[in-house]
């Protein structure tokens, strides 16, 4: 039985990584999101199984102690991971499995699956970054602040190490 291929998706947050993902998954065909383990909680609208799996602290690094994670990271006052167990079922049928996931994680996934392909999207430009994070709602003003001030330095620090940089100009 042939296996599918990881895809990872990754750039600032508020690039449009979920918005990216869901077109590749629903114009591509033979893509599937690997939902991830969070310890961050739901934003309004978001389903627990749907758009994460969501955790304390506690039964986040007892997953860590259990080995079930192909990758995890710690980002913004939260943990996020992927499960092993969702990336076996999704490529062992043949499905590509898309990661949306920050650049600590790509690059880990990258270790793990040396031929998993890379992609980093990128903003037209800073200010639209600012508006689409803000656009949300979702953020307390600390929270931006870390999320917007940490955005430079990724484009800089990371974008290097993938295999395609995109422009996420729509």
């Amino acid at each position: 039985m042939n296996k599918g291929k990881v895809v990872v998706l990754s750039g600032p947050s508020g690039v449009g990584k979920g918005t990216v993902h869901q077109k590749l998954i629903n114009e591509m065909g033979g893509y599937e999101l690997s939902v991830s383990v969070t310890t961050r909680a739901p934003r309004e609208g978001e389903k627990e199984g749907v758009n994460y799996f969501y955790r304390t602290q506690e039964q986040f690094d007892q997953l860590i102690k259990e080995g079930a994670f192909v990758e995890y990271a710690y980002r913004y006052g939260n943990s996020y991971g992927t499960l092993k167990s969702e990336a076996e079922r999704i490529t062992a049928n043949n499905h590509n499995m898309v990661l949306d996931i920050e650049y600590d994680g790509a690059l880990n996934i990258k270790k793990a699956v040396p031929d998993a392909l890379l992609i980093f999207l990128l903003p037209p430009s800073l200010a639209v970054l600012k508006e689409r994070i803000v656009g949300r709602g979702s953020e307390n003003l600390e929270t931006l602040q870390a999320r917007y001030g940490s955005a430079v330095e990724e484009m800089r620090e990371y974008a290097h190490y993938y295999d395609y940089l995109v422009v996420n100009d729509d």
